[in-house]
């Protein structure tokens, strides 16, 4: 008999500011759902974002998409950085353009701190352009290490990098 996979909740942050943004968009969540034993629950809108950290570059897509996995975080990081190098990613400066950028925001409601792990994501607080996407998505999650509502967080963050929510429906779906 084979052992029953345990189906893990996991919020991910998709983002994009190079080529055709709308379909690195499409083409990683639809990645993202063939991952084996993984399957995506809900996708927020996409949000027009103004860059962060490094500015000289063009404005970002970003989202946040809900799925449950069987795989384990160390796997499910796997995959995602797989994804990233099939869609053409390269490493350069920090926060600098990039074709796609997966982020792992919770994983259930664990914490989790390993070499190159680090969940919650560790600037979730800090980006608006996270914390709406995901408030619209699940805003009665529970921040793990903080013990507060994402709805309660976004109430305390003022949009710094949110330009407009972008009018797009997926194709796919």
């Amino acid at each position: 008999m084979k052992k029953k996979v345990k189906d893990n909740i996991v919020y991910i942050g998709i983002g994009t500011n190079k080529g055709d943004k709308l379909e690195n968009i499409n083409t990683a969540i639809s990645l993202i759902d063939r991952i084996p034993f993984t399957g995506l629950l809900s996708q927020s809108s996409i949000y027009k974002t103004k860059p962060f950290g490094y500015l000289e570059q063009d404005n970002f897509l970003n989202l946040v998409i809900k799925i449950k996995t069987g795989l384990s975080i160390k796997h499910l990081f796997k995959e995602l950085q797989s994804i990233e190098s099939k869609l053409g990613r390269v490493k350069t400066i920090k926060w600098g353009p990039r074709i796609i950028d997966l982020d792992v925001l919770f994983y259930n409601k664990d914490i989790i701190s390993e070499e190159g792990i680090k969940i919650p994501h560790p600037e979730i607080i800090e980006r608006d352009f996270v914390l709406i996407p995901l408030n619209e998505i699940e805003p009665d999650f529970i921040h793990p290490a903080l013990n507060v509502k994402i709805a309660d967080i976004c109430n305390t963050v003022l949009p710094k990098q949110i330009i407009c929510k972008i009018e797009y429906t997926n194709q796919n779906s």
